[in-house]
């Protein structure tokens, strides 16, 4: 058992990610600067291996401090220049985001592999976490009622809850869940804005609908419906009356929509025909993400929030984990094409702090791109790439080969489907 443990530690804990160095990058996973030169994709269980590293370095340090009680008293506090919010709504984005993004992997079923023994961890570090951060006489208390930001994470907390019921809500005390349902409900006091800001007040309240709470009618039908409204075509949502081109429809929009129309779809207050219709454009979009992933495996730093680095690339993870990537892009390539930007984005050796936070910016520590909104818990939504890691080993998408993606065959000169316009 003490060799088993200690191999588990060098896999896991050993600083998460074997590199190497070069100056100013590292090459994760230890591979090989000549396939870091021709982004050569791994097997499915040496991508996995890296993601799983990947995710631990990116969420450990959140998920332990939270769970000691030292998360507000460890947690480095970096902003942008012009960052006006109060403080204690960093904590609570972190939590909520990186609850989001590791929520599927949590749900898989226990085993007594490596995997599952880290899994089975930081489960554990998850729900004390989530005790400690709504108990009033925790230092890690969160404070939901100061600001408006947490309309925000408390809707990436609800849809953590979402993702995985079972194992990040059931489990809880009774005291504790009662907590988190009066901090989702004192929310109804602070309106959400004219934007994708809609989606949150309504995915809160439809966590509340799944588990038998009251709950807001106008804030979750009246959110569907002009979300609806502001669709325009070929996959993608205007962010409010007016369209803008960024990555909140992967950030949020698509998301949050699928989500909150399953949940009202189960209980007879949507129609399925609407939930299928937001998964079809969901696939549209997710379609269009995939083919934006460039030959060399990056993709556009547009718009708003790029400082959310992998989290632009939900709508696609997303997708995969539902197991309902549009027609013609096969597992293997998405899971090549993501692992590909993964590796690309966090080689960076300053991503990181030195003691493991994230740090502002897109590739590297970049704080001149930061909106006036972002802080060290904004970039927590990088977390949302790993969705898939919510399919089991033995999926697909795992045990596929790996395969070049869209612009990769493209401009490699291999025969790939046309693209075009879709009308729903």
């Amino acid at each position: 058992m003490g060799n088993r443990r200690q191999a588990l530690k060098n896999l896991f804990l050993g600083g998460a990610l074997t590199v190497i160095g070069i100056p100013g990058r590292v090459f994760a996973n230890g591979s090989t600067e000549e396939s870091k030169k021709n982004n050569l994709p791994g097997s499915g269980d040496k991508d996995r291996a890296y993601w799983i590293k990947l995710m631990y370095k990116m969420v450990y340090p959140v998920l332990s401090n939270l769970a000691d009680g030292t998360l507000k008293k460890n947690m480095p506090l970096e902003k942008s220049s012009d960052y006006t919010k109060p403080v204690s709504t960093i904590y609570v984005e972190i939590v909520g985001r990186t609850y989001a993004g590791i929520a599927a992997w949590l749900a898989l079923p226990d085993d007594a592999t490596d995997e599952g023994e880290l899994r089975k961890k930081l489960r554990g570090l998850a729900l004390t976490g989530l005790k400690n951060a709504v108990d009033p006489s925790s230092p890690d208390c969160l404070q939901f009622r100061v600001d408006y930001q947490p309309i925000v994470d408390s809707a990436y907390l609800a849809q953590a809850f979402i993702r995985a019921p079972k194992v990040l809500w059931e489990p809880l005390d009774e005291v504790t869940k009662q907590r988190i349902i009066t901090e989702f409900k004192a929310l109804r006091v602070r309106k959400p804005f004219n934007t994708n800001w809609q989606l949150f007040g309504a995915i809160t309240e439809t966590f509340l609908l799944s588990i038998g709470e009251q709950y807001d009618e106008e804030r979750i039908f009246g959110a569907v419906k002009k979300i609806q409204s502001w669709y325009v075509g070929d996959g993608w949502y205007s962010d409010g009356p007016m369209f803008s081109f960024d990555y909140y429809n992967s950030y949020v929009i698509h998301s949050m929509l699928v989500d909150t129309l399953k949940i009202l779809s189960e209980h007879k207050l949507a129609t399925v025909a609407s939930y299928d219709l937001a998964v079809k454009r969901m696939q549209r979009y997710a379609s269009q993400l995939e083919r934006m992933i460039s030959p060399e495996g990056t993709f556009p730093p547009i718009g708003r929030s790029i400082t959310y680095r992998t989290g632009a690339l939900q709508g696609l993870a997303q997708v995969a984990l539902m197991e309902k990537l549009p027609e013609g892009i096969m597992p293997g390539q998405v899971r090549s094409a993501i692992t590909t930007v993964a590796r690309n984005m966090f080689s960076f050796n300053d991503i990181f702090d030195k003691n493991g936070w994230l740090q502002l910016g897109f590739c590297g520590h970049q704080p001149e791109i930061a909106d006036y909104y972002t802080t060290t818990g904004s970039l927590y939504m990088a977390t949302l790439g790993f969705l898939p890691l919510g399919l089991p080993v033995d999926n697909p998408f795992w045990t596929a080969p790996a395969e070049d993606w869209t612009a990769k065959k493209a401009w490699s000169g291999k025969s790939i489907k046309n693209d075009h316009h879709v009308e729903y």
